[in-house]
């Protein structure tokens, strides 16, 4: 776990607040994730003793080791406990720059970000910045980001270059002719500002095979990491500009006080915001790159310098992870992956994916059977059952 004693000590330039979205639906990972439970919970593939969320916390926490530095995380209201558990492993230096802010309603990463902004600016002491703007660093809670050093180190060579405006982007060299994911057009080799720094020509939501296809071999394109970085000011100006239905709602919110928090295993929980509620059944539901990043004038994409897994079908999460044996019997079997608390029998298949849930994780028992290349799927079959409704009961004994 992590050692806050290596961000307190460090002398890098960090960030002054680092959000965390933890929301989710909890679709792609089904039925290890749900609603209630979504992926950034689950155990990282091949370090089943540590969560996405866990990695992620790591994260903020290195970037932010200087006083008066927050990480905020934006979860829905159904994720508290999750969090706390989460946040349990760490010592009180760290926890005591975390902030929770429990979403009343899912209403896609604009809001989130907006809220999470202006809430920067509320409780903040500008008087003891002397008045600059806060830096600030959106991470997201459900990725695979090694090693930790290098992305620390290219973080926070970053910071300098926000605090003099615009907003950044880290973008990722795409390995496949990816679909699940959205692209970043680059200018080309010829706008770089200097090497790993790019202007950004274009913002593409996620394609389809054939088009992702044209972008791999293009070579100025690279996947959206979903990390972004500028100052307050910055982007509460963009959302004035952009999209002004989305932060006028959170800009009727006054400073939180006090009672507008408690502590939950050593975690600051925003429970008691008076008007956040309305806010979030005001806001606009929409996404922060069609909100913000697509629209704004002053963006630039940093190229990853680092390894970068989005971990989005269960394909991703079999080839990260270290196979256990232990519930798995296999005659006549082979390329298969199975992620089960109970014993799995294979017999005479292969390029398989199974996962199961008995229930005994407080969800509904369920099983997934899936041909391998075929998982980003299942977020068609969570739709099916969630139009079709829950599951009928088995008939009880007096009814058989």
């Amino acid at each position: 776990m992590f050692d806050a004693r290596s961000a307190t000590n460090s002398q890098v330039i960090m960030f002054d607040d680092c959000v965390i979205m933890a929301g989710g639906a909890g679709t792609r990972l089904w039925p290890a994730s749900r609603k209630e439970y979504p992926k950034q919970f689950l155990p990282l593939p091949a370090q089943k003793e540590k969560t996405f969320f866990h990695a992620a916390l790591d994260r903020a926490f290195a970037l932010t080791g200087a006083d008066g530095a927050r990480v905020i995380i934006a979860a829905g209201r159904e994720h508290i406990p999750h969090i706390e558990n989460c946040c349990a492993a760490y010592p009180k230096d760290c926890l005591r720059r975390v902030t929770l802010i429990p979403e009343p309603e899912s209403k896609n990463t604009a809001a989130a970000i907006a809220c999470a902004a202006v809430f920067a600016k509320l409780a903040s002491n500008t008087a003891a910045s002397g008045g600059l703007p806060r830096s600030m660093l959106v991470l997201t809670s459900d990725h695979i980001i090694e090693p930790e050093a290098d992305f620390v180190k290219q973080t926070c060579e970053l910071e300098p270059r926000i605090r003099q405006g615009g907003l950044a982007v880290f973008g990722i060299p795409p390995r496949s002719a990816e679909t699940g994911y959205g692209y970043i057009e680059t200018a080309g080799a010829a706008a770089r500002r200097r090497a790993g720094v790019f202007t950004v020509a274009s913002f593409h939501e996620k394609p389809d095979k054939a088009t992702a296809e044209k972008y791999l071999q293009a070579g100025n394109f690279f996947w959206n990491s979903g990390m972004f970085a500028f100052t307050s000011d910055f982007i509460l100006n963009e959302f004035k500009k952009n999209a002004a239905g989305v932060l006028a709602p959170f800009e009727k919110l006054t400073a939180p006080g006090a009672a507008s928090y408690r502590k939950g295993k050593g975690v600051k929980i925003l429970e008691n915001w008076r008007g956040l509620d309305e806010a979030y059944h005001e806001t606009e539901q929409v996404s922060f790159d069609i909100a913000i990043t697509e629209k704004c004038r002053d963006v630039i994409m940093v190229k990853a310098a680092f390894e970068w897994y989005d971990v989005g079908s269960w394909d991703e999460y079999a080839r990260l992870s270290v196979q256990s044996e232990k519930n798995v019997f296999s005659v006549g079997s082979s390329s298969c992956f199975v992620d089960s608390p109970i014993p799995v029998a294979l017999c005479g298949v292969e390029d398989l994916i199974i996962v199961v849930r008995n229930g005994s994780d407080g969800g509904s028992p369920a099983v997934l059977v899936a041909k391998k290349g075929e998982t980003q799927r299942v977020k068609e079959i969570v739709g099916l059952i969630n139009a079709r409704g829950p599951a009928e009961p088995p008939p009880s004994k007096d009814n058989a």
